[in-house]
């Protein structure tokens, strides 16, 4: 190696380098070497064995390194030892994970390796981890107090204690505090402490509803209903007697007392987007003195509410109805033992859409009539199938809102009315051709008011030339307002086409209005009242009908599923045409039960 030298002088030098890489190992090893930062908690202290072993491993390879043609002086061996980027440690005595063991690869003083550096060929070593200031500073007085106590204790006598000991027993706690507040570091934090942390106070547990106040309801004695599929089905049976002045109120009708049984019914969907609601109601009339009267009548009628894509939503309705030829009724035959049943069948569907404010609506709707058979007093029957038709509508209308409390609109409407037979009994060919044209105003205040009304002109042409149109003023409301909470006023309006098979008629245009109002005067206490208003107006002549009502109710709940109801009635019929007046006054009493 030194170029002939003998061989033993070789074997000095070699050993000489040897110690001289031991010794500067052990130098640097004892220096203060912050390692690199960790950012978890700290593992706690390095064993004896760990750091014997890593010695271990930098020795050998040191001596592999012998191919060194002189000696590296142990000063400057040291110094090149010493990391570049001193560590910094975030806490006292942080030292790198301990996740290797002495004999493999790497070290666990080690620096973690320079991925992105390529002149990065060798690796510092860091010293072991000192213990902590705090730790240091106790552990060394209480050394030099246990020294100092060791030479008081000779000199005191058995049993007394001594300054020393005391300042021992002292610096044994100081260290021991130390130790509790290093490993307090170490548990700062961890994943236990965010279990401790303060709860939201929205998730906070809330305490017992046992003792709270219920909230009142709003309506305590309404019907709660029966869960039916999707549905909530509410239904009504109501039984009373009726004393009236006129059974059929007709001119010549009599007095009687007669059995009511009225069922109404209805049942809304509980979906989660669209709508349904079916409604239903059927009154039954049978004598129990007095006139004669034994008839039925009823209706039930769907509507569905479907939201489609675009602002489009589609309404849907079906109906049927069943109800006995009023005798009042134009149209009404004398000598009868009762009138004929008239039934209808109507639906209609309609598109909506929302453009920005303007508001679009499209509907189409057919409705069927078909009489019944009259059955005369000589038991001879009457066939009415002259009557049946059935008339086809579609209504367009365009609005525009004002405000969201208001839209006001126009619409037109055109149809065609058909009869099931082209030429009637007496010759007449009935069918005919239906325009109208009519502007309102919607209103939608929430519960204060809401509604619509519009009137215009209404013209149904018959296609027989002989005949006149029916035509005139078009009114139709349907309104509800609520001054105050328990009190509900409601208006309608309806105008309505009334054709008829009499020869050399046309038929008329009734105008029917009604004022309602609903008062709930105790929680189990609902007052109601009603004024009706109807005017007929026949066309071709200067005939009409005049009909006033007026009636007055009161329902006392006994409990949520049954009450007592009562109303009092009275309507008059005043007509400019032969044999029509009549006056109609009855009572009711009756039991109500709903669920």
């Amino acid at each position: 190696m030194f170029g002939g030298e003998p061989d033993t002088k070789k074997g000095r030098n070699c050993i000489a380098v040897a110690a001289l890489l031991l010794t500067a190992s052990i130098v640097a090893l004892l220096r203060t070497v912050p390692a690199f930062s960790q950012e978890t908690e700290l593992r706690g202290e390095v064993s004896e064995s760990a750091i014997l072993a890593d010695q271990q491993r930098k020795a050998r390879q040191l001596r592999a390194q012998g191919s060194l043609d002189q000696a590296v002086p142990a000063t400057q061996m040291a110094e090149d030892q010493t990391p570049a980027n001193p560590y910094e440690p975030a806490s006292p005595g942080a030292v790198p994970d301990d996740d290797q063991t002495g004999g493999a690869a790497g070290s666990i003083f080690d620096q973690p390796q320079a991925t992105n550096d390529p002149f990065a060929d060798n690796q510092t070593i860091a010293p072991p981890r000192r213990p902590s200031t705090a730790r240091q500073s106790a552990g060394a007085k209480a050394k030099s107090d246990a020294k100092g106590a060791g030479k008081q204790n000779a000199k005191k006598k058995p049993g007394q204690t001594t300054d020393s000991t005391a300042k021992a027993a002292t610096g044994d706690q100081a260290e021991t505090a130390a130790t509790e507040d290093d490993g307090a570091n170490r548990r700062a934090v961890t994943i236990d402490s965010v279990d401790r942390q303060k709860l939201d106070p929205g998730a906070e547990r809330t305490g017992s509803i046992d003792g709270q106040k219920a909230k009142l309801e709003d309506d305590p004695f309404a019907a709660p209903g029966i869960k039916l599929g999707t549905f909530v089905f509410r239904p009504t049976l109501e039984q009373g007697l009726t004393a009236t002045s006129n059974a059929d109120a007709s001119a010549g009708g009599r007095s009687a007392v007669l059995s009511e049984t009225a069922l109404r019914f209805s049942a809304t969907s509980d979906w989660r987007e669209n709508s349904a609601v079916i409604d239903g109601y059927g009154l039954f009339r049978n004598t129990l003195s007095g006139q004669k009267i034994n008839d039925a009548q009823g209706r039930i009628e769907g509507q569905l509410n479907v939201d489609l894509d675009n602002e489009l939503r589609a309404i849907a309705r079906l109906g049927y109805e069943a109800v006995p030829e009023s005798a009042s009724s134009p149209d009404a035959i004398a000598g009868v033992t009762s009138q004929p049943l008239r039934q209808t069948v109507d639906g209609s569907l309609g598109i909506e859409k929302d453009v920005g404010k303007m508001r679009y609506a499209l509907t189409g709707a057919v409705s069927h009539d078909f009489y019944g058979d009259a059955k005369l007093s000589d038991g001879t029957v009457l066939s009415l199938k002259d009557r049946d038709s059935t008339l086809y509508s579609a209504t367009l209308r365009t609005g525009y809102q004002v405000s969201p409390a208001m839209t006001p609109f126009v619409e037109v409407e055109a149809g065609r009315r058909i009869y099931d037979l082209r030429l009637d009994s007496n010759g007449f060919e009935r069918s005919s051709t239906r325009l109208g044209a009519r502007a309102g105003l919607e209103l939608d205040m929430r519960e204060k008011l809401s509604g619509e009304f519009s009137v215009g002109w209404l013209r149904e042409g018959i296609d027989d030339d002989r005949l006149p149109a029916i035509a005139g003023p078009y009114v139709n409301a349907d309104l509800k307002w609520s001054p105050e909470r328990g009190t509900i006023i409601g208006l309608t309006g309806r105008t309505t086409v009334e054709t008829t098979t009499i020869a050399n008629e046309s038929g008329d245009l009734l105008y029917s209005g009604r004022l309602t109002g609903e008062r709930q005067v105790r929680a189990n206490l609902t007052a109601n009242t009603a004024l009706g208003l109807d005017w007929r107006d026949y066309t071709g002549s200067d005939g009409h009908d005049l009909i006033l009502s007026a009636e007055a109710g009161l329902t006392w709940w006994l409990n949520r599923y049954a009450g007592l109801t009562t109303r009092i009635r009275t309507e008059k019929l005043t007509s400019n045409l032969p044999g029509r007046d009549y006056v109609a006054n009855s009572v009711y009493l009756g039991l109500k039960v709903q669920r």
